[in-house]
């Protein structure tokens, strides 16, 4: 059949050339006739792409058919209508052949409702190209998927699920009777063993149990048709709201009658405990959860951590005191580390009380938990990390700004300079502490660039040869094609001498340390160490020494600030920490492989770039004290700062430079300076973050008025304190704390000369 698109323009060529012959006008004649050729043959090639298209879907589909044509699973394709077009062997012995047969009406014996769950699944495969759900049916578990052929047809599969029962074929198989149970009480499955007993299919849980709600670990009288019959009874949450319960059946007038086939076959881990805690027995489940357990072998010698003796735990429970709720211990299983979940249900047996402990791995949601932990420490430590560093910036500012200004009125031969000098000093290592808070905190304000490795680390080699001293050799390695990567070089260079002079402290004897860098080509995604790095192409780093290395249980917490191996005194644990803040702002990845008393091997992954010509901007290189110059005319400035030392030094280093200065405490105070017509600014040297308004908002609303106005944003955070890394007001420029006098007066300086 011609595509309604074809017929419609071969009708249209046709109308178009009919009237080319009515017309009189000859021009009109020959549009319309070139109209109708061109509509004609447009016409021809969408037939063309029609029947190439779909020789391609009926290609697909016999490729299709083949595949699936042995499969033991139900298989079929449809159209978008749900009308199937083909149907495996595997579909045709057990739904049969008929014409025109819709999938929905296939599968309507398998479950009730089949048409809501494959609009759902056709809608979710024509979104992503597939789809899948598990099913509840009376035949146990299916799972449905699909898959999308082409642009308008759909593969199914129906597959059995043989899994753990809950309500699956797989529970028929096991001999203990059992059933499942919704959150409303309606029975969902039962098995054989559970229909023999209660003489048919029950509906409601008070068709079963006489005392409801079920005590999981009691027991509990069932109805039969040859009367009540006593049960140990224990419930599991399941998922999705259903719970498995199993029924271990007691003699009439007895307690308990332990059956070992019926207790070592249950699929979930129990052990039997008896009034002391002493286990008594351990099913199949539980025996490959713990291994092989002693003869002697109690609750408190196997498990630990929960923080009281475990022995008072199992007292408060054999007595009825303790609330049946799961409690997380640690068991020892070899050299590996196990956290159980463990659920302690009282039973009396043949009179003595005992217990009965269900046991689920709780590993995986251990170590889980443990990384969420760890992750909101360190994001924590990185907030506190960044608020410290601001605090500190502040008062590092007005330190070394007013020793900036009692420098001014000393002679380098006086007396007091060199005091003043060692203030100075101090004051900048003191700032060089607090940027390595911001580099782990990642707040600091990196100055991207494209670098060559090679030319990086041979630049830094003289200084690396200083740092390891003469009993240390070491060597660089490169690879001649190495690619360019882009990072902040002064950053990059403090991660390698970081990591050198840890390799140099882990060899007191001597020793060698190598610096090798290669091209890496990642073809999968790499999953280590908690990080996943996406497949690409990256430039490897490599610091390797011969030290006496990390020991295991110390090597997952290298990269936490202020952790160190070392003595105290010795290291402040922020080196790796401000190495690992550097390397992810800058977009790789870190890692380290230690191997206690042979060495050490930091490995960095750097994204590679292509070979980039870009300008690199000049950061402003303020000029001795002595040497800045005085301005040619007096310019004014207002200074809005709400720490009053910053402010002090700032207006009076300002003023010493011939400007004149009004302060504000706070941006509103600022604004209405400004409210005064006839006072001129030349420039605003402003706060970013203060109470009330901050920085670049006021900023933005004093320009209205006052256009022109030149800026210099001033803070002790980095400049991604700015809600895109970049001050908002254009010509504008940022300052970071802690600044000296030279730098304030030579931004100021640049501003009003710019």
């Amino acid at each position: 059949m011609m595509a309604p698109a074809a017929g419609y323009l071969i009708i249209a060529a046709l109308a178009a050339g009919g009237a080319a012959f009515m017309v009189e006008d000859r021009l009109v004649m020959l549009i319309l006739a070139a109209m109708a050729g061109s509509l004609l043959v447009l016409a021809l090639v969408m037939k063309l792409v029609e029947r190439r298209q779909k020789r391609q879907d009926s290609m697909i589909h016999q490729q299709i058919s083949t595949f699936v044509a042995n499969d033991a699973s139900p298989s079929f394709t449809t159209d978008a209508d749900g009308e199937i077009g083909y149907q495996n062997r595997a579909a045709i012995d057990r739904f049969g052949t008929r014409s025109k047969q819709s999938l929905t009406h296939a599968l309507s014996e398998v479950f009730a409702n089949p048409g809501a769950v494959l609009t759902r699944l056709q809608a979710r495969a024509g979104a992503l190209g597939a789809a899948r759900e598990d099913l509840v049916t009376r035949r146990g578990h299916v799972r449905l998927s699909v898959h999308q052929i082409g642009e308008r047809d759909f593969l199914w599969r129906l597959e059995d699920m043989a899994e753990r029962p809950t309500g699956g074929r797989g529970a028929e198989s096991i001999s203990l009777p059992m059933l499942t149970v919704s959150k409303t009480g309606t029975i969902l499955f039962m098995n054989e063993a559970l229909r023999r007993i209660t003489g048919e299919r029950m509906r409601s849980l008070d068709r079963i149990f006489s005392e409801l709600p079920i005590r999981s670990g009691e027991e509990h009288e069932i109805a039969t048709p040859d009367g009540s019959l006593r049960c140990l009874v224990v419930e599991i949450e399941g998922r999705g709201g259903r719970n498995e319960i199993y029924l271990l059946p007691s003699s009439q007038g007895r307690g308990l009658t332990h059956d070992p086939a019926s207790f070592d076959s249950l699929p979930v881990s129990l052990l039997r405990l008896d009034g002391g805690g002493r286990i008594l027995a351990a099913n199949r489940a539980a025996r490959a959860l713990l291994g092989k357990l002693p003869d002697d072998a109690t609750m408190s010698s196997l498990f630990e951590g929960l923080g009281r003796p475990i022995s008072d735990w199992v007292a408060d429970a054999i007595a009825g005191r303790a609330e049946r709720r799961p409690e997380v211990l640690r068991a020892h299983r070899g050299e590996r580390e196990v956290f159980l979940q463990i659920t302690l249900n009282r039973v009396v047996e043949e009179g003595r009380p005992g217990l009965v402990a269900v046991l689920s791995d709780a590993t995986q949601l251990k170590t889980l938990e443990a990384q969420f932990v760890q992750s909101q420490k360190m994001q924590a430590i990185g907030q506190l990390a960044g608020g410290v560093a601001h605090d500190f910036n502040n008062l590092l500012t007005a330190i070394s700004g007013h020793c900036d200004l009692l420098m001014l009125r000393h002679d380098k031969g006086d007396p007091d300079y060199a005091d003043l000098d060692q203030i100075s000093q101090n004051a900048n290592r003191a700032a060089s502490l607090v940027g390595q808070l911001l580099a782990f905190s990642r707040k600091q304000t990196l100055k991207l660039q494209s670098l060559d490795l090679r030319d990086t680390l041979s630049d830094l080699t003289h200084l690396l040869n200083r740092l390891v001293g003469e009993k240390v050799l070491l060597s660089l390695s490169h690879a001649s094609d190495l690619r360019v990567i882009r990072a902040d070089k002064r950053q990059l260079e403090q991660v390698i001498m970081n990591l050198v002079v840890n390799a140099r402290d882990a060899m007191p004897e001597g020793g060698e340390i190598k610096i090798e860098s290669q091209n890496m080509v990642l073809e999968e995604d790499l999953t280590r160490d908690r990080a996943n790095v996406p497949k690409g192409e990256y430039v490897e780093v490599k610091v390797t020494d011969e030290g006496t290395g990390i020991a295991p249980d110390k090597l997952a917490k290298i990269f936490e600030p202020f952790f160190t191996t070392k003595r105290t005194g010795e290291g402040t644990g922020l080196g790796l920490s401000t190495a690992y803040g550097i390397i992810k702002q800058t977009g790789g990845y870190i890692f380290c492989d230690s191997v206690l008393g042979s060495g050490s091997c930091f490995t960095i992954l750097l994204p590679a770039h292509d070979h980039v010509v870009e300008a690199v901007e000049e950061s402003v290189k303020p000029m001795p004290l002595q040497e800045l110059p005085e301005n040619d005319r007096t310019a004014t400035v207002l200074l809005v700062e709400d720490e009053a030392p910053v402010r002090a030094f700032a207006s009076r280093a300002l003023k010493l430079r011939g400007y004149t200065v009004f302060e504000a405490e706070n941006a509103e105070e600022a604004l209405e300076i400004l409210e005064d017509p006839e006072l001129q600014v030349d420039v605003f040297v402003t706060d970013v973050i203060m109470p009330g308004l901050d920085g670049p908002t006021w900023v933005g609303q004093a320009l209205e008025a006052r256009p022109g106005t030149k800026v210099v944003f001033m803070s002790g955070y980095a400049e991604d304190v700015f809600r895109d890394g970049r001050p908002p007001i254009d010509g504008s420029s940022f300052l970071p704390k802690p600044f000296s006098l030279s730098e304030l007066t030579a931004t100021v300086q640049n501003q009003l000369s710019s």
